[in-house]
C-alpha cells in the first residue's frame, strides 16, 4: 500500500492547488480573474498559490493590458501537466489498491 503513495504529489495536497492545475489541465490559459471567481478564492490566497506552482515550474504567469486594465493569464507548463497526471494516476492506483 505504501508503494501507492510514492507518486503522490505534495504540491496538489492543497485543495487550491489542486483545483488550479486541474482548471489549467482543461483550459488553454485562464485569466487571474476568471480563475479567482471559478474556485471561489480572495485575490491573495490566489497569488500564493499560483505562486508556489510557478515556483515549481507547474504554471507559467503572464501580466499584459487590455487596453489600460492588467491581466494575468495562467497557462499550465508541460512539467506541470506531466507531474499533475501522475499525481491523479497514483490516487487512482491507490484507490484501486484498496
Amino acid at each position: 500500500m505504501i508503494e501507492a503513495f510514492q507518486n503522490i504529489n505534495k504540491a496538489f495536497e492543497s485543495k487550491v492547488r489542486l483545483g488550479i492545475m486541474a482548471v489549467l489541465m482543461v483550459n488553454e490559459e485562464m485569466d487571474f480573474n476568471a480563475l479567482k471567481e471559478l474556485l471561489s478564492l480572495t485575490d491573495g490566497n490566489l497569488a500564493s498559490h499560483t505562486r508556489a506552482l510557478e515556483e515549481l515550474n507547474y504554471i507559467e504567469c503572464n501580466k499584459g493590458f487590455v487596453g489600460r486594465k492588467p491581466r494575468t493569464v495562467f497557462r499550465a507548463t508541460t512539467q506541470g501537466k506531466e507531474a499533475f497526471k501522475a499525481h491523479i494516476e497514483a490516487l487512482e492506483k491507490f484507490l484501486k489498491s484498496t
